[in-house]
């Protein structure tokens, strides 16, 4: 079994994950390998809140080119993972 710290790679800080945070939902990049289950488990380990909900995304890589050659960014997996009332993850809280 992988580590918590091995599944949860690094939170995702876009416009939108910012607005979902008024939902108390936060999102991040996680291990492609890792369920729903192990996903919840590492949350709550690391931050120590109680996690209700997680919803995941596989983000296919973009194909990319500079000049005439031409490349694709990695393809990642995002989770989307919905707190119980009252709860927060202090990383995010500021932005």
């Amino acid at each position: 079994m992988k580590l918590a710290r091995e599944i949860i790679i690094k939170p995702v800080v876009t416009e939108k994950s910012v607005d979902l945070m008024q939902e108390n939902k936060y999102v991040f990049k996680v291990a492609k390998d890792a369920n729903k289950i192990e996903i919840k488990n590492a949350i709550e380990e690391i931050f120590k809140v109680k996690v209700t909900n997680v919803n995941t995304i596989n983000v296919h890589g973009k194909m990319k080119r500079m000049g005439r050659f031409q490349g694709k960014t990695a393809s990642w997996k995002k989770a989307i993972v919905t707190l119980r009332e009252g709860d927060s993850i202090e990383v995010f809280e500021g932005l």
